[in-house]
C-alpha cells in the first residue's frame, strides 16, 4: 500500500466527522429500506433468503466468469467471443 499523506490533526479530525456522518446517512436509509419491505409485507427471514440466495448466485457466476476466462486464454479468443456459443447474452 502506497503511504498516506500526512494531514494536519484537525483535517484527519474533519475527514473522520464526515465519513461517519455519510456511514449514519446510509445506516438511516437502510433502516427505511428495510421498514418498507416490512410494510410491504416481507419478513426478515425471507429477505435474510433472498440476500442468501443472491450470494450463491454471485459466487456460482464469478465461478462460470473464471471458467469462461481460462477457456478463451486456452482458446487464443476473448471472452466476450464465447458468448454465443454458449447462448450467452454480454448482460449476462
Amino acid at each position: 500500500p502506497s503511504p498516506k499523506p500526512l494531514q494536519p490533526n484537525g483535517a484527519c479530525e474533519e475527514a473522520l466527522q464526515c465519513e461517519i456522518k455519510e456511514l449514519k446517512q446510509k445506516d438511516l436509509a437502510l433502516d427505511q429500506e428495510i421498514a418498507q419491505l416490512l410494510s410491504e409485507g416481507y419478513s426478515l427471514e425471507e429477505l435474510d433468503k433472498h440476500i442468501s440466495l443472491l450470494h450463491e448466485y454471485n459466487e456460482i457466476k464469478d465461478a462460470g466468469q473464471m471458467l469462461l476466462g481460462k477457456l478463451a486464454v486456452i482458446r487464443g479468443v476473448t471472452t466476450k467471443q464465447l458468448y454465443p456459443e454458449y447462448d450467452l447474452e454480454l448482460s449476462d
